[in-house]
């Protein structure tokens, strides 16, 4: 009996914490059909987490006719695609540098890669804003390309400064060092080379590890708005997390609102559940070895 009750208080504390994290996306998604009276009217009951009412795709469209929403997502998915992409490559090659290889201070420089993740962002981000304004830049005027100063108002500027990422590199390290070093031994015997190994043995043996790296870099690229709101003045190329901050200047629509966080919300929990067993099988891997 003291079994089954054990049993049954944890299953209510799994379902209580579900409900904690879900009733507030229902909530977001449900009220992103409804007109801003009747989410307020709704608060009270039950029918603010139903489709009940008079529910139609106004918000929606509303949210395109107001802001150019498919310019910041368009742009979203370029910044976080390329991040992810580079960071994988980046970020993976320094990891095998650091587990696979064997050269003096290696140690040393892993201790300096896991110590900056205790530096907020905020510390350096206006160092960082100084620093891309004196960067050379080449830029396409007409049928000519011409030599500048700066990366304000790019795309790179907000994709380059966080494609080498202290986190990824120790995740990287961690699994590879769970990969059996023999491989490396037998393929050196073979006549590969350093980069081969990495390419033709590490890579394909790391594909959960792939996968919650490109989670966890797409998410910070995805969500980020204090950096883009530092660097980007132009609007056809802001990306979405910038442009909610368009529905509280002027006529704020909850409706809209709630629209607008649907669209960029719902594609990432989609990805995230579509990875989600290959990130929890590289996070158990990784903590083998420690």
């Amino acid at each position: 009996m003291a079994a089954f009750l054990k049993r049954l208080g944890g299953q209510g504390a799994r379902i209580v914490l579900a409900l904690v994290f879900v009733l507030p996306l229902v909530f977001m998604v449900v009220s992103s059909f409804k007109p801003d009276d009747q989410i307020f009217g709704d608060l009270d009951s039950l029918r603010a987490f139903l489709p009940l009412g008079d529910v139609s795709l106004d918000n929606y469209t509303g949210v395109f006719e107001r802001v150019p929403a498919a310019r910041f997502l368009l742009n979203s998915v370029l910044i976080s695609t390329i991040t992810v992409v580079l960071g994988i490559i980046v970020n993976s090659l320094a990891a095998f540098a650091l587990s696979r290889m064997r050269w003096p201070g290696r140690k040393l420089v892993l201790t300096a890669v896991i110590a900056t993740l205790i530096v907020p962002f905020e510390t350096f981000a206006l160092p960082l804003v100084w620093w891309v304004n004196q960067l050379p830049l080449l830029r396409a005027n007409g049928f000519q390309l011409e030599w500048t100063t700066g990366w304000m108002d790019t795309y790179q500027v907000q994709i380059l400064p966080f494609v080498a990422n202290a986190f990824s590199i120790f995740f990287f390290h961690q699994y590879f060092r769970s990969i059996p070093k023999e491989l490396d031994e037998a393929a050196i015997v073979d006549g590969a080379g350093w980069f081969t190994i990495y390419r033709r043995i590490v890579m394909p043996l790391s594909a959960p590890a792939v996968a919650t790296v490109a989670i966890l870099t797409f998410l910070p690229a995805w969500n980020s708005y204090l950096w883009p709101l530092m660097v980007v003045q132009s609007e056809e190329l802001r990306p979405v997390m910038v442009g909610i901050s368009y529905f509280f200047q002027l006529n704020v629509g909850w409706g809209q609102i709630m629209a607008y966080s649907s669209m960029i919300t719902v594609p990432i929990l989609a990805l995230f559940v579509a990875f989600q067993r290959a990130f929890v099988s590289s996070i158990a891997s990784t903590g083998v070895k420690g």
